[in-house]
């Protein structure tokens, strides 16, 4: 981090060293759920808003943090400009596709893994595809398809490869091979890259099985990332143990914090957080249903 930063210091006009130092801190939000780092990631790119003349990868890197905070009708507008300037930049495809699954529009998103599919590998597009499946009553399909898929495939970045382990667990979950869920989620743990989706999505797999005690192992280092905290307050609760209302007040605070800065960056979280750790049923249903009409996956 220190030479990416030096190096956009000592070139504050050049964009390559920008996006490099602006793609770290994302990823940085990504492994921790951090929104801070995406306003650094922000501010690095400032000399380039995102308009048709800047950098592809610049306007990349926009839609991304722009997605990341739910703005996702500008989202999806900057990565329309980056594939107006690259139509096969893979990544804006892939994104404008997750945007749509996160939106329940299928049919948008399983358009755009059609347009993606002569600029990606075969298993870029199997994947793409089976994405949607999984989501759309084909799940033990989708999961054979990218299984074998990935098989074939050798050398996948590690990256990509943890992508791909959690939708296959999330794919063998909705399947109910819950024991090939939870092989798919440990292979992906396995990998040593620090995911906050994945750890969320394996607590809550933890959760649904009667596990809390390993949430709490798995967890209890991760107390800055909201949606992590929310499991392992969850989890403490379910073992009946009195930190259950440190991380649930802790919770309370940072969604009144975030309410006064007009964030809603976690609203699925908070309206769990209302129903199982405060009671508040209608509280919780206010907060769901604010949440569904820009997040319906």
């Amino acid at each position: 981090m220190r030479r990416l930063r030096a190096a956009v210091a000592a070139a504050p006009a050049d964009a390559d060293a920008a996006v490099l130092l602006a793609r770290r801190y994302f990823e940085l939000a990504m492994e921790e759920g951090d929104p801070r780092y995406i306003g650094y990631a922000q501010a690095v790119l400032r000399p380039w808003p995102a308009a048709a003349s800047a950098p592809v990868e610049v306007l990349v890197m926009h839609g991304k943090l722009r997605q990341y905070r739910h703005d996702f009708s500008g989202a999806l507008a900057v990565f329309e400009l980056a594939l107006a300037a690259e139509p096969s930049n893979f990544s804006a495809r892939a994104w404008r596709a997750a945007i749509f699954m996160v939106q329940a529009d299928y049919a948008g998103a399983r358009r755009e893994c059609e347009l993606q599919a002569p600029h990606a590998s075969e298993l870029q597009a199997v994947a793409c595809v089976a994405y949607v499946d999984a989501t759309t009553g084909k799940a033990r399909a989708a999961h054979e398809r990218l299984s074998a898929a990935l098989a074939r495939t050798p050398g996948v970045d590690r990256d990509y490869a943890l992508w791909l382990q959690t939708r296959l667990a999330e794919t063998a979950w909705r399947a109910g091979e819950t024991a090939l869920a939870e092989r798919h989620f440990r292979a992906g743990l396995g990998l040593g890259i620090n995911d906050n989706f994945l750890l969320a999505a394996y607590a809550d797999f933890l959760l649904e099985r009667g596990r809390p005690a390993e949430v709490l192992s798995l967890l209890r280092n991760w107390t800055r990332s909201e949606t992590l905290l929310l499991r392992l307050a969850i989890a403490a609760r379910r073992l009946g143990l009195a930190e259950s209302e440190k991380y649930s007040r802790t919770l309370g605070e940072r969604f009144s914090d975030a309410a006064l800065r007009g964030e809603k960056l976690h609203l699925q979280e908070e309206a769990r957080f209302l129903l199982e750790l405060k009671g508040d049923a209608r509280a919780a249903l206010a907060a769901a249903g604010e949440n569904f009409r820009s997040q319906r996956e």
